[in-house]
């Protein structure tokens, strides 16, 4: 188990499993060099052999998990590629704009921010940032800006 351990949680595991039969530690000095609570040390060796013994299903990584997904990801991909196909090709994405268009094609609502990430799980991303607003006039800006001297003389 500690060879395939792939993540640090699966590695504390197998320690938390090793230490003491190796060792002969204890469970609060497995607790300790592991840096859990003796709680969450005994909670992972139980675990362990629950799932050794068949008991209970091993758990899955949580990158895969998608309970409360909109879509699966090969949905999602046709969903975007049909909303961006302006921006493919140089065109910009306005994200509240497509949201309509995404959550009619979802045939579900969603907030802007899983918008925001389903976007990101696909590979698009901002890539240049807003540097005005749209309807801003510079010259009225410039007009309204202090003309105050650059150094202040004392009095």
């Amino acid at each position: 188990m500690l060879k395939s351990a792939r993540t640090a949680e699966e590695l504390r595991t197998a320690q938390a499993v090793l230490l003491p039969l190796e060792m002969g530690l204890s469970l609060e000095q497995t607790a300790r060099i592991i840096g859990r609570s003796k709680g969450a040390t005994c909670s992972m060796r139980t675990r362990f052999v629950q799932v050794s013994a068949g008991q209970r299903p091993s758990s899955r990584s949580k990158r895969t998990l998608r309970n409360r997904a909109k879509a699966d990801l090969q949905r999602e991909r046709e969903v975007l590629d049909e909303v961006l196909t302006n921006a493919a090709t140089g065109g910009i994405v306005v994200i509240p704009q497509i949201k309509p268009e995404v959550e009619a094609l979802l045939g579900k609502p969603m907030a802007l921010s899983t918008l925001y990430r389903m976007l990101a799980r696909h590979g698009w991303r901002k890539l240049a940032p807003d540097t005005r607003h749209p309807q801003s006039d510079p010259l009225a800006q410039e007009a309204w800006k202090k003309n105050s001297p650059t150094s202040w003389r004392k009095s």
